[in-house]
């Protein structure tokens, strides 16, 4: 798994470093089952600090898009390929509408408004 982070992206490294993998999942570049390299591995490749790496995995782990077990390491979670898709398609309305003017209680309201 290759990751790479943007030093012109505004977002905190840990926000940067779960998109990559939600994005890497999402893409199929990472299965479900398939384990990560260990957050050291992660922290090293992107010169960033390991707590850095660990705030976003638990952040995705949050998410049910990755499993901590112990003895076999950080596993993509079954059904994080639908998951993290769809994920990364509501980060992308959100910032459309915020981009837009629309706050998120504005696209509670009309997703509301859809049923």
């Amino acid at each position: 798994m290759l990751l790479r982070l943007d030093t012109t992206d505004t977002r905190p490294l840990h926000e940067q470093v779960a998109a990559a993998i939600r994005r890497a999942v999402a893409e199929g570049e990472c299965r479900p089952g398939d384990r990560l390299p260990s957050a050291r591995d992660l922290s090293q490749a992107l010169d960033i600090n390991v707590n850095t790496v660990l705030r976003g995995l638990r952040s995705l782990r949050d998410e049910g898009l990755l499993e901590f077990r112990r003895g076999r390491g950080v596993t993509v979670a079954e059904g994080a390929d639908r998951r993290s898709g769809l994920r990364i398609r509501v980060h992308e309305l959100v910032a459309e509408a915020a981009r837009l003017g629309y706050g998120r209680s504005d696209l509670i309201e009309m997703i509301r408004g859809m049923s």
